[in-house]
């Protein structure tokens, strides 16, 4: 979280008026990096609980109306007092901007694909522990604020579906898990937010 508020008073000092109307907050072409938080409520049997973490991205814009993400996510979240999941997400999103009039707010839809990485282990004992790779796809909605030509903030909520090999807790004490093998479908809400620039106008 503090590479993010470094980031951000980057941002003020490079960019110190808010420009609130101009076509070139959309340019095609443009490539921004950015870093994000994100929050993830993830449903594993009898845990409903909250995952948090951090990554990064990269957008390559390709008209006024379609940008693309790609992002690296790493969360964590406890299963009460016996362990943590730890969750890794690679993956790609296409952003559709419905809007022709562009502003200093720019809502977007965005769907996508991502592969997962999920371990499983024990507190306190890092050799019990399982895990699995998967593949997801993922849907939802969200909005820029542009602070200027070339920087914004963004709010982002999704729902993410894997496919892969489920990872069963069979007992907690003590804590054995178990992979019953096959294809399960796991899902995460999920919530972003990312400061961006743009470093390059590419075409």
């Amino acid at each position: 979280m503090r590479s993010s508020i470094l980031l951000f008073v980057l941002f003020l000092w490079l960019n110190p008026e808010v420009e609130a109307q101009n076509d070139s907050l959309t340019s095609a072409g443009q490539l921004s990096v950015g870093v994000r938080s994100s929050w993830g409520l993830v449903y594993e049997h009898d845990w409903n609980r909250m995952s948090f973490g951090s990554g990064g991205q990269f957008r390559l814009r390709f008209s006024d109306k379609v940008n693309s993400d790609w992002f690296f996510d790493f969360l964590q979240g406890d299963l009460d007092d016996i362990g943590r999941r730890t969750d890794i997400h690679i993956g790609w999103s296409v952003l559709y901007y419905p809007l022709n009039k562009q502003g200093t707010w720019q809502p977007y839809l965005l769907a996508g694909h991502c592969f997962e990485f999920l371990k499983m282990s024990e507190n306190g004992n890092t050799n019990n522990f399982a895990n699995r790779k998967s593949a997801s796809i993922q849907a939802g909605a969200g909005i820029h604020l542009h602070l200027s030509k070339r920087a914004d903030i963004s709010f982002v909520a999704q729902y993410m579906m894997h496919f892969g090999t489920n990872i069963d807790v069979v007992s907690t004490n003590p804590v054995v898990f178990e992979k019953p093998g096959g294809i399960a479908l796991q899902d995460h809400v999920l919530l972003h937010f990312s400061l961006n620039y743009v470093i390059a106008d590419l075409w």
